[in-house]
Order: C-alpha cells, then structure tokens, then sequence
C-alpha cells in the first residue's frame, strides 16, 4: 500500500522576543522573619545572601502574577495575546490540581486561540518549559508560544521551619518564543533528572500516594521538606554538569557568554557554580538577595531583569542554567 508523502519543514531559529515578571508588591525582610522564627538577619545573609523576599497577598494565586508577568512579556514583543498559540506554565504551587494554571491565564489574557498546559519541573521548569516551547516554534507546528514560570512559594512554606522559611518566595517570569530569521536565537538546551534523590526536596502529601486526612495536615505533611545540604551538593555538581554539556554542544568557551543567570536558590550556590565553570564574577547575574528562590520563576524574573537594565544587549551570549526537585536539571545558551 502507498502512503502519501508529506514534505517536512526546515527546523526554524527560535528567539525570545519578549520578556516580563510580576513580584507581589509586599516586601518580608529578614529582620520581619526575626519576629516569626529563631532566626536573624546576618545568619539568613551570611548563609544565603537573601535580605528579602517577595509574598503575595491575600486572595492573590499563582495565576495572578503569572497573567501579568505574561502581559508585560507579549507587550515586550508587540504580540497580542490573541495571536498566541500556545501557553505553557511551569509551576509546582498550580492554582488548584487541576484545570490547569495554563488554563486560567489563557482565559485572562484573552488568548483565545491558545492551547495550554502546566509543567512541574519545580526550580528547573523554566528551562524545561523553554525546550518544550522551542520545538513547537522551530517544527513550524506554533508561531508563537509564551513561556511562564510562576510560583507562590508562601503558600507551601512551613513558616515554623526556620531552615526553610528563609529561602523562598513569590513571583512569575514570562517569555515569548518566537522565530526571529535574522538571529539564532536558542542555540540549544540540555535537561536532565534523578528521581532516585526525589526525597531530598519534596512536598510529601496531598497527591494520590498520600492524600490529604486530618493526620497528614496535624502533621504538616502539606509543607515543603529539604535536606539542605545534600540538596546543595546536587544542585551544584548537577548545574556545572548541565552548563558545561550545553557549552560543549555549542562548542562555546564560558569565557565567551557575557551573562550568566543561574537558579536563584542562594548566593552560596551561584558563587560555587561559577568558580566550579571558571567564570568570573561580572558574568553572573544574581538578584538572590531581593527576591530569594523563585522556584520556576526564579530564571524567568532574573532574565527580565537582566535585559531590562541593559545587562543583556542584542547579539549577547546567555547561559541560563537550572537545578530543582525531581531531582531536574538543565541548561540554555541562547544569542540574544
């Protein structure tokens, strides 16, 4: 029997033409922590290099501060959202089960022509999320597709855990992926994972394995738990791993990027992934200190920011590399 022949495409260059973030407007300084646990600001400083962080306030969820980091990214790229095809959310801290976050934002926004879904990479999604889209954009398959990474993080902190508590909050980082023929754009990505170390950062109750009873609430099964250390420890041999095969891939030199943006976990982590690459100082770009860790959002504020303040120009080399719970892990390069 013949079957038909269809002719396929040419892999098109997929760019980022568009970037936006949303952090809550309520600031928790760390002297603010000092008043709800045994904590201080120079032992939160000295071991994370946060000084403060963002939480969102009442009534305010994960698809609030991803609808408008996605608006202020499509106004970025002079895209109307009703010409979006394609919404992906990276989150662990959804709306609600389900439907999906991805959903909801479709609706606010108006995109009306959009399909939509939810990642859960956790700190990784947004480089994840970045590699789904991007084969969507170069296989002709979507011309536009808007990349979110979005997290309220407060809503599954244990405010009892000092160890914790400090380390995370809220906000949402947004792209828009197009092909731009004039550029290359996403020169590549690399993902990776280990789920034989998911214990090591995990939320242990609320799913199917372990549903929601009274116990598991009296026993704040419902919160985020870390083993800090052994999670260090893998986010930086993980994130060096990552960065140095997406270099590779390129065939590029660290000496040859001119921005840097890792996961914002801590400052620890970040200094340790650069000296570990061989980078210097001036190329990594770090706003740890202001927002603390985003989770998926972390990548997505960090790039807005970085091109907003002329620390990314045109023609640029960017490495965005990533470590979260899974254990996940990846890393782009991109010419901006």
């Amino acid at each position: 029997m013949n079957h038909p022949r269809t002719s396929r495409p040419h892999l098109r260059t997929v760019s980022i033409t568009g970037v936006g973030s949303c952090v809550p407007d309520r600031v928790l300084s760390n002297a603010d922590l000092e008043r709800l646990v045994e904590t201080s600001d120079e032992w939160i400083t000295t071991r994370t290099g946060i000084r403060e962080r963002r939480i969102a306030g009442d009534g305010q969820a994960t698809s609030d501060l991803a609808t408008e980091a996605a608006r202020r990214a499509l106004a970025d790229a002079g895209v109307r959202a009703e010409d979006v095809d394609l919404i992906i959310v990276a989150t662990v801290t959804p709306d609600m089960p389900f439907p999906s976050t991805a959903c909801l934002v479709q609706h606010r926004l108006g995109a009306t022509r959009a399909a939509a879904f939810d990642i859960e990479a956790a700190c990784s999604g947004f480089v994840y999320a970045l590699d789904i889209a991007s084969h969507f954009v170069a296989s002709h398959t979507y011309d536009v597709v808007l990349v979110i990474g979005a997290e309220k993080m407060s809503s599954v902190v244990d405010w009892t855990d000092r160890n914790t508590c400090v380390l995370f909050g809220d906000g949402a980082g947004a792209a828009v992926l197009q092909n731009r023929p004039s550029a290359h754009g996403l020169l590549t990505t690399c993902l990776g994972s280990d789920g034989g170390k998911a214990s090591l950062l995990e939320l242990p109750a609320g799913g199917s394995a372990c549903p929601a009873t009274a116990e598991t609430v009296a026993a704040r099964r419902h919160y985020l738990r870390m083993d800090g250390k052994e999670t260090f420890k893998n986010a930086v041999n993980a994130m060096v791993t990552a960065a140095n095969h997406a270099l590779g891939r390129c065939g590029i030199g660290i000496e040859r990027i001119q921005c840097i943006i890792p996961h914002q976990a801590n400052q620890r982590i970040l200094t340790a992934v650069a000296e570990r690459l061989g980078a210097r100082p001036e190329q990594v770009f770090s706003n740890v200190e202001k927002y603390g860790n985003t989770s998926a959002a972390s990548v997505g504020i960090a790039l807005d920011e970085a091109v907003k303040s002329g620390r990314i120009r045109r023609g640029d080399l960017v490495l965005l590399v990533v470590f979260g719970a899974g254990l996940t892990w990846g890393a782009a390069v991109i010419e901006w």
